[in-house]
């Protein structure tokens, strides 16, 4: 192996910036923008805080399943280096592959349109100036995270804690000055099954991210203890807030004008707080953004990375390159390419309802790994590490969760099902491609 293939990322990340990159990378913008469409789709408030406290429960379910496999194997990767273990390199692969090619860059692509969208209560822009805003802050981040990995990191902790703040001031807000009191019907005469499922695509949308973290297992300090903590602390803080600021929205505003919102947490705020008490926290708002897309592009590049370092990528001398600072720079300048092309031709919804449906048929998978490792697998699992607690009970969950939410986008949205399928299985010919080279090489 030449000396581009042997580069290593260091463990650098302890317990306390690994549970603030959990955070980070999951409370973007859904919170702040997912609301309208979930009380929309299910037009009940009551059902809807249920749909967030059940997207919880999935999100949590799955991630406690993932993290056993994550302190078995603590590699640079993720799911992917745990789907090539357990059901094979192919499958790996494909995920690896659609992650690279749809998931990371859209995630990029949908905070980089949210972050836009929100300027526009400062400044008003057109559709075309907020592409190029969204577009510009791609790669003022993506130059941020050609720093070392221990400076990404940290920057990441200090904007998580910093828009946790207004965060908190909206929750305490809402519920001690709301006069709404919005809690009720549990279910309406618009309430149905379909509505249901569209909502939970937007919680999911709002619980996306996690996943992502399980690529930087080769960078995090003590994996076997640090790692599903930080999946749990992270996780537990994320539903509370998620939970707070829902039942404050709730607390100030009327269903309908939660409905005819389309930045519902901004008018939350101006409502209680005044036309400069809204700034602020929609100042707070860009910094959340700002936030989650920062980790997001780090955990982004290392997953092309570490498919090129066991040489089951496309050019993998290109993306297996490490510069100066040990940051695999050509892998985040492709990621953000991508998700510049994603900006041009898509929207918001469109964007985050095609990469939920694209990893959550995965993680499905990944879950079903614990079983399959536990099994065939056996000496990956050690007597004093961790494991997934109430099991099997808590991997089934997850497993039910993450189809239904499969199946439902088969439903209801169609169109984006059959591209994230498509451009998967555009991976088989290219991993066939990619062995014959390999074979040829040897």
């Amino acid at each position: 192996m030449d000396n581009k293939l042997s580069q290593k990322l260091s463990r650098e990340i302890s317990l306390f910036p690994a549970t603030m990159m959990v955070v980070a990378v999951v409370i973007g913008s859904g919170v702040f923008f997912k609301p309208s469409s979930v009380f929309g789709g299910i037009n009940a408030p009551g059902l809807g805080i249920v749909a967030w406290i059940l997207g919880g429960i999935i999100t949590l379910a799955g991630a406690l399943s993932i993290a056993e496999l994550g302190t078995a194997m603590p590699q640079t990767g993720g799911l992917m280096v745990y789907l090539n273990r357990l059901f094979g390199e192919k499958l790996g692969f494909l995920f690896g592959w659609s992650q690279v090619l749809i998931y990371f860059p859209a995630m990029d692509a949908a905070l980089a349109v949210a972050f836009a969208s929100q300027c526009t209560a400062f400044w008003p822009l057109t559709d075309v100036q907020q592409k190029l805003v969204s577009v510009g802050m791609l790669v003022v981040l993506g130059l941020i995270n050609l720093l070392p990995t221990k400076v990404g990191a940290k920057f990441a902790s200090v904007v998580t804690i910093a828009k946790l703040i207004p965060i908190a001031v909206i929750i305490v807000a809402g519920l001690t000055l709301g006069q709404a009191h919005t809690f009720t019907p549990m279910v309406s005469s618009g309430t149905t099954a379909s509505g249901f499922g569209a909502a939970m695509l937007g919680v999911l949308f709002a619980y996306e991210g996690w996943i992502a973290v399980c690529n930087l297992g080769g960078e995090i300090q003590n994996p076997a203890k640090n790692f599903p903590k930080a999946i749990l602390f992270g996780l537990l803080i994320i539903t509370v807030v998620y939970l707070g600021v829902n039942i404050a929205v709730l607390n100030t505003m009327s269903l309908d004008a939660i409905l005819a919102s389309k930045k519902v947490v901004s008018d939350a705020a101006e409502i209680l707080l005044g036309t400069a008490g809204a700034r602020l926290i929609a100042i707070g708002i860009l910094v959340s953004i700002f936030g989650c897309l920062s980790p997001f592009i780090l955990a982004g590049g290392r997953l092309p990375y570490s498919m090129a370092m066991e040489g089951n990528f496309i050019f993998r001398s290109f993306f297996s390159k490490l510069n100066g600072n040990g940051s695999p720079a050509n892998a985040i300048f492709i990621q953000i390419v991508l998700a510049a092309l994603y900006i041009l031709t898509g929207t918001f919804d469109t964007l985050t309802n095609l990469l939920v449906f694209v990893t959550w048929g995965f993680i499905s998978v990944g879950i079903a790994g614990v079983f399959v490792m536990r099994k065939k697998h056996s000496e990956l699992v050690k007597e004093d590490g961790y494991r997934v607690p109430l099991f099997p009970v808590v991997p089934i969950i997850g497993i039910i969760g993450a189809l239904y939410i499969c199946f439902n986008t088969i439903v209801t949205t169609t169109g984006f099902a059959i591209f994230g399928v498509l451009v998967t299985l555009i991976g088989l010919p290219v991993y066939s491609l990619i062995q014959k080279r390999n074979a040829n090489t040897q």
